[in-house]
């Protein structure tokens, strides 16, 4: 809901390259990079007399990303000519799949600040990808740019589409959504969901309206490349509709493009209807009818999925919900988090930290997990530090921080800079002698019963220490030598 009455309306459409070995209907490569243009080939180009050959392995991912998100696996699909004219479209027409998907009716589960809200996916289709153009200029933006450059390499990569139901409500469920759905992709293993690559692409549909009434005017933003660019895009268009409406000025159903730079969004031309693709069936393919036995294989060989493994790791391991969520964010989490407990950390440990100062300085950084440059062995060095005593929390995680930072061992940081706790009690009771010489009126009055002045005393103690006295030692022989 956003402010003066208005509801917001979201769906997004999600595309995600698969990661197959060759392309949806010719055999060139499907690696990232590369010279430009030069894994292409007759088919996907387009070349006239060139046939396509549907990939069985792109199949078999769609129909595991349709049962992930639990839709019915259709009886009968087929593909589809979509017909447009743009140069990144070498044959000038896109084969995909229009309204017979291969698999529809399914849901999404996401949690937002404590409440669970479902949202329905509409269907998955597959498709094949296209060419990527460079509009050289100072903004890279087609209207600023002298001239454009077209690579072909990505023409004919295996894409699926996502599309949900109009059931988001905020930027923050957009958000969630997004980040659950590359979580179950990224367990499935059929792409490898890099947002900065492209192989996870999103598109938003986003109108007002007043409750109760129907859909507004809906506008589509397109160029959203990461989680964090999807909750800026919707806020910036949801207040500028919003602006529009209480002026009273009419929206129109356009296509908008999200600038990075500026953060916000720009007209980049009016939505097409589907009648505008002049969809056909594609001659040159059969269709698609999977048998029973081949759909419950794979329904058969899904992997734990990541709500699944959020409660497991709750329940086996006692974690907080959110502890879970960081945890069993990703294959690559749950390996460090199982990589920490092998290094001898306990579970509850492992998770405070992991949820704690990694969480935080991964987040400030903007980096992700596999970017860290403290491996699970060296922090599980520094969770054992804390643990045995040798040095305070206060002080690992300012060490945590500088050896996130350089990659410098967080152990070695430790022992260069002297921070190991004193638990020599020589001394300790030096320094104990000397405060309460210092602070005679405490003294006394701690020994007339103000058991609060303990904590005066122990602060002048563990600072004459220089932070590093061992609290349970010094709390030991400051009460010996009080009672003395």
């Amino acid at each position: 809901m956003t402010g003066n009455g208005y509801e917001t309306i979201i769906g997004l459409e999600v595309h995600v390259e698969l990661a197959t070995a060759s392309k949806m209907f010719c055999g060139c490569q499907t690696t990232f990079g590369g010279e430009p243009n030069t894994r292409t080939c007759p088919v996907c180009l387009g070349e006239p007399g060139s046939l396509p050959v549907a990939n069985r392995k792109a199949i078999e991912y769609t129909m595991m990303i349709g049962l992930a998100l639990g839709c019915e696996i259709a009886p009968h699909s087929l593909f589809h000519r979509k017909n447009y004219f743009y140069p990144d479209m070498p044959k000038n027409y896109q084969i995909s799949q229009y309204d017979l998907p291969l698999c529809v009716a399914g849901a999404l589960d996401v949690e937002v600040e404590g409440t669970s809200r479902r949202i329905g996916i509409t269907r998955v289709h597959l498709e094949e990808d296209t060419g990527k153009s460079f509009h050289v200029g100072a903004t890279g933006r087609i209207a600023d740019s002298r001239y454009s450059l077209v690579d072909y390499n990505r023409a004919g990569i295996p894409l699926v589409e996502v599309v949900s139901e109009p059931d988001m409500r905020s930027s923050a469920e957009a958000q969630r959504y997004v980040s659950e759905l590359r979580g179950i992709l990224e367990a499935l293993g059929v792409s490898d969901v890099r947002m900065e690559e492209g192989s996870l692409r999103c598109d938003a549909n986003v109108s007002l309206r007043r409750p109760g009434e129907g859909f507004g005017v809906k506008v589509e933003i397109k160029n959203l490349n990461s989680i964090r660019s999807v909750g800026r895009a919707l806020n910036y268009e949801v207040e500028r509709q919003r602006k529009a409406l209480d002026a009273g000025d009419p929206l129109v159903q356009e296509t908008r493009h999200f600038d990075e730079s500026t953060g916000v969004t720009n007209t980049l031309r009016s939505k097409e209807e589907a009648f505008d693709y002049r969809y056909f069936p594609e001659p040159d393919l059969v269709p698609i009818e999977p048998e029973a036995a081949w759909i419950e294989q794979i329904r058969g060989g899904l992997p734990e999925l990541p709500g699944t493994r959020r409660a497991r790791l709750a329940a086996d391991h006692g974690l907080t919900t959110e502890q879970a969520a960081i945890v069993g964010a990703s294959s690559t989490s749950l390996r460090y988090f199982e990589d920490l407990i092998a290094a001898g950390i306990s579970p509850r440990d492992a998770a405070v930290w992991m949820a704690g100062e990694l969480a935080r300085a991964l987040n400030t950084a903007g980096l992700g997990l596999e970017e860290s440059r403290i491996a699970p062995v060296a922090l599980a060095g520094l969770i054992r530090l804390v643990a045995d005593g040798t040095i305070n929390l206060n002080s690992a995680k300012k060490v945590f921080q500088d050896a996130f930072e350089t990659g410098a061992d967080p152990s070695a940081l430790v022992a260069e800079r002297g921070l190991a706790q004193v638990s020599d009690e020589g001394p300790i009771k030096a320094a104990i002698a000397d405060v309460l010489a210092g602070n005679a009126a405490e003294v006394e009055r701690f020994r007339a019963g103000e058991e609060k002045v303990l904590g005066f005393l122990m602060g002048q103690t563990m600072k004459a220490l220089k932070g590093q006295g061992k609290p349970d030692v010094v709390q030991r022989l400051l009460r010996e030598a009080l009672a003395g």
